[in-house]
């Protein structure tokens, strides 16, 4: 009974490793892409403007659904709301939207069995803020256009 049970962590671990991520988009808060890069996907690849349709389109959704969730109870100090599309699941992809509490999104695309989104997503956040808002050199609401985050970004889903 031991050797069967270390047999089937064992099965566990190897079918974690499998699971990878597909692509990554940054949309600011007017719905403008500012990052998109795709790691290894066996999707379709997009070009730069489906990539623009699809930051706009999505951020159009994401008002939508936003608009339709119900309203928390109030509080004495006043929030920005931060509900909308979260997860959307295909056979073929999941999509994870993190919405920062400036507006920024992150959709992560990855397989649909990928666990742990939610952390993936926010390292991917914690790479953001050390390596493009701390750059001095960087307009907000921008495109992205810093080495240092392209490269750590890439080493971390590679050795992830």
């Amino acid at each position: 009974m031991y050797i069967l049970l270390k047999l089937n962590v064992k099965i566990s671990a190897d079918i974690y490793a499998q699971r990878v991520v597909y692509a990554l988009i940054i949309i600011n808060k007017a719905g403008g892409l500012i990052y998109n890069r795709d790691f290894s996907s066996p999707l379709s690849k997009l070009s730069s403007n489906d990539y623009l349709v699809l930051a706009g389109t999505f951020h159009g959704v994401h008002a939508i659904t936003r608009s339709l969730t119900p309203s928390p109870i109030t509080t004495v100090i006043p929030r920005p709301s931060l509900t909308g599309l979260e997860v959307l699941e295909t056979t073929n992809f999941r999509l994870t939207c993190s919405q920062t509490p400036t507006g920024v999104k992150f959709l992560l695309f990855t397989e649909p069995q990928q666990p742990n989104c939610d952390a993936i997503v926010g390292k991917l956040y914690e790479l953001y803020a050390d390596y493009v808002m701390k750059n001095p050199f960087y307009a907000l609401e921008m495109p992205v256009r810093c080495e240092e985050f392209d490269r750590r970004l890439g080493a971390w889903i590679r050795g992830r």
